[in-house]
């Protein structure tokens, strides 16, 4: 009994990693777009997971909502904070501070 609550541990531990390196991926993604879309520039080419719960989606199901955080300069001179926000496999938004409202989610971020 022990084996196999062992290797269930492992394999949601596994199947957790691969949906976060996925999920990460898109959220790079979507942050370079949206800088692109502003003629900014993302810095570091990265993001940063700030948090993750499980929320319900439209249907009901429960899934992984994810945010991310990186930073964008506008001038070159300035750090800016922008967010990404996923829900499972679906974008959500995409802020940028100090740009208004949130990016509208592009139906091309998607996996699964």
């Amino acid at each position: 009994m022990l084996e196999i609550v062992t290797l269930a541990v492992f394999l949601l531990g596994g199947w957790y990693w691969v949906d976060s390196m996925r999920a990460r991926e898109v959220a790079v993604d979507a942050g370079r777009h949206a800088c692109a879309a502003e003629n900014v520039q993302l810095l570091d080419w990265t993001v940063a997971l700030r948090r993750t719960r499980l929320r319900r989606d439209d249907r009901g199901h429960l899934k992984l909502h994810r945010t991310y955080d990186f930073e964008y300069s506008d001038t070159g001179d300035n750090r800016l904070k922008g967010s990404v926000t996923l829900l499972g496999g679906d974008l959500l938004t995409v802020r940028l501070e100090g740009r208004g409202e949130p990016l509208p989610p592009s139906p091309t971020y998607r996996w699964h």
